[in-house]
């Protein structure tokens, strides 16, 4: 809102700060850390209140029983401090910016109606599953909808392989060529299937090449590949924060480690001069995304003041389905995909760990009459928490890690 009225007051010295991206993020995290610290309070108190508070299962779990009470649905906070800073500061005309405001409202929605049924219903087992991943599916579909077909969700190419692949063109641009300023380089923006691979020589993959049995016809029958990848992604990403979501502050840290990173991947794609240099894929119109992105960030650090140990709140559905779900899509959107295994590589092991457990449980109780376990309990936090680990060092020691997974998956830029 802010930006497009200081769009319409062109000419004035804070209208032209407003033309900077970086001056837009560094105000979107501090307002979104104001909306935190200033409305956190008050939701909590306003939970207590209502008696919004959590049910514990006894787990055995050191600690566990005087979490019994605690407000939940504090995700709320998260949503509130992500959506206000984006919808003032943020280009509401751009495709992306719109696409991730439908993600964190649908996501929020599915994860509040889950929070609801657990607490005002009486209901432990909270939203039906197939319900959880009806909606997820639904979601991935449109965020796969969006990239196939919205116009402005192109990627900058040379004119030459975009003719070579038949790719629809939808705009052809002119600029001086980085290394001879006085040379002018002619460049499409074309609609493409293509998305950064890490560790491959030319750091790219196209969707159409799983199809190239099809020959020519590979192009039309993409979203068969494709819209499938795309709510697996999403699905998955989505289930990890949610399960990743255990102790104090662990899914809060760790999303927000996650969330700088997109943001920095988000700032290089969207800047000619970056992409170029890194050899990746300049993508317009996707810079806005650094702005929710950084609402994101602040978001998550805000509502870390009070979801830290010992948490005073926690986020709940509402809050860990709505961050996988951003984060998923972000991903998604920069075509980073790929790198997610990196770089939500936190995410992948709490998921894969209870697929392992579950998994072997079971064979091993069809094959020798009682189950058995690879975790002393899954998702992996918890195993650390048996095993008598503060939980305060098992966040930290997580964040750490994160923060190390982060760190490779920006090395990638340059790595391959």
């Amino acid at each position: 809102m802010l930006y497009q009225l200081f769009e319409y007051l062109e000419g004035s010295g804070i209208s032209r700060l407003f033309q900077y991206i970086s001056f837009r993020a560094g105000a979107a995290i501090i307002l979104s850390l104001i909306i935190s610290m200033l409305f956190g309070n008050r939701i909590i108190r306003s939970l207590k209140k209502l008696q919004v508070g959590e049910t514990v299962r006894d787990l055995g779990l050191d600690g566990q029983k005087a979490k019994e009470g605690t407000p939940t649905m504090g995700g709320i906070i998260i949503i509130m401090a992500i959506i206000i800073p984006t919808l003032l500061l943020a280009d509401l005309s751009n495709i992306y910016i719109i696409l991730l405001i439908i993600v964190t409202i649908w996501m929020a929605a599915i994860g509040f109606a889950d929070d609801y049924i657990k607490v005002f219903k009486k209901d432990k087992a909270g939203l039906s599953g197939k319900f959880k991943v009806i909606g997820q599916v639904i979601l991935g579909l449109i965020v796969g909808l969006v990239m196939l077909f919205h116009q402005d969700v192109v990627v900058r190419l040379d004119p030459g392989y975009a003719a070579a692949e038949g790719l629809k063109i939808t705009k052809r641009v002119e600029v001086k060529d980085r290394l001879n300023p006085d040379k002018i380089v002619e460049y499409v923006y074309a609609k493409t299937t293509l998305t950064n691979i890490p560790f491959f020589k030319g750091n790219r993959f196209d969707y159409t090449s799983l199809l190239a049995f099809l020959g020519e016809n590979a192009g039309k029958f993409v979203w068969i590949i494709f819209i499938p990848i795309i709510i697996f992604i999403v699905t998955a990403v989505s289930n990890g924060a949610n399960l990743t979501d255990g102790i104090d502050g662990l899914a809060t840290g760790t999303s927000a480690i996650i969330g700088a990173t997109l943001g920095i991947f988000a700032y290089v794609s969207g800047n000619a001069f970056f992409a170029d240099y890194l050899n990746i894929f300049y993508l317009p119109y996707t810079g806005e995304i650094v702005i929710f992105m950084a609402s994101f960030i602040g978001a998550c650090i805000g509502f870390l003041w009070y979801n830290s140990y010992p948490a005073t709140v926690f986020m709940g559905d509402t809050g860990s389905l709505t961050i996988g779900g951003i984060i998923a899509a972000v991903a998604i959107l920069l075509r980073k995909e790929f790198l997610i295994p990196i770089l939500a590589g936190i995410f992948v092991v709490e998921n894969l760990s209870v697929v392992l457990q579950v998994s072997y449980f079971k064979y091993t109780k069809k094959k020798y009459g009682e189950g058995r376990r690879i975790f002393l309990m899954s998702p992996l936090h918890h195993h650390y928490q048996k095993k008598g680990i503060q939980e305060s060092k098992i966040a930290t020691r997580f964040w750490i890690v994160g923060i190390m997974l982060a760190v490779m998956a920006i090395i990638t830029l340059k790595l391959r």
